[in-house]
């Protein structure tokens, strides 16, 4: 009996470390071009007409970008000219797509039903009596009305002075990166970090923007260039920390968890064991 307990117990260990699920992280390094700076906590990227910034920190990168018009005039961004290149493929920033919006509305509505009956016969008394019986009921009523409004996707996105708009559209990386010298599940002692220069980076990517500000005739294009400089693996315990939260200067009774990497020229993969 003892040695069944022992092999059933046994099984359910087995079982239940086979279901049990590990995250981990791959923390990707970039390095920008020379013509983008870290400010502010973003990548910034600056000429005579325009500020674009970056934060790429998302799960699979964000390469969205902000284009601040700190010009006079109307700035206008042309998607058709402008493109996101990933290891030398470009990918088309306007689509000619046609979006649609719709709307659903309902409208409840109540009214009452009566019905009365005459019913004429003897009572306990054996005399002829008639009384009325009247039923009511509730009846509820739907009304359902919507509408769509489809529009075109904007070739030319208008920015006046002063305002900014942020244009996104695709993720850097979501694939997890297998290399021999890392460790795929790696435990504290063997998180290891592999570095790369622009040449043999597996990973070069950039966005190319266009605008103009007084004429079509008159574009102007300018690169924003990244490759990954750095990729590391971390068990979910390593890539966190535990950090009592604060609003306004002042401590809170909770802790949550926080990256320990977080910047605006990283991104990761998230994948499971």
């Amino acid at each position: 009996m003892m040695k069944k307990l022992l092999l059933i117990v046994t099984i359910t260990c087995l079982l239940a470390s086979c279901n049990s699920v590990s995250n981990y992280y791959q923390i990707y390094k970039v390095n920008p071009s020379e013509n983008i700076v870290k400010k502010d906590n973003l990548l910034v990227f600056e000429d005579e007409n325009c500020i674009v910034s970056y934060d790429l920190w998302q799960n699979g990168g964000n390469i969205g970008f902000n284009v601040y018009n700190k010009s006079n005039k109307n700035l206008y961004l042309d998607l058709e000219q402008s493109f996101f290149i990933f290891n030398g493929v470009a990918n088309n920033y306007y689509k000619n797509r046609i979006f649609t919006n719709t709307s659903n509305s309902e409208t409840i509505s109540q009214s009452t039903l009566s019905l009365t009956k005459s019913i004429t016969g003897f009572n306990n008394l054996n005399l002829l009596q008639t009384n009325n019986k009247t039923a009511t009921s509730n009846i509820g009523l739907v009304n359902s009305t919507g509408y769509s409004v489809s529009f075109n996707e904007e070739k030319i996105i208008n920015i006046p002075p002063k305002t900014s708009k942020y244009i996104t559209e695709y993720s850097i990386n979501n694939s997890f990166y297998r290399d021999c010298d890392l460790f795929k599940y790696p435990t504290k002692k063997q998180i290891k970090t592999k570095t790369f220069s622009k040449t043999d980076s597996p990973l070069v990517f950039s966005n190319k923007i266009a605008y103009f500000m007084d004429s079509p005739e008159k574009l102007i294009v300018f690169d924003n260039s990244f490759y990954i400089s750095e990729i590391t693996n971390y068990s979910e315990n390593d890539a966190f920390h535990l950090k009592t939260d604060e609003y306004c200067g002042k401590k809170s009774f909770t802790k949550s968890y926080y990256f320990n990497d977080k910047s605006p020229d990283k991104f990761y993969v998230k994948y499971v064991k």
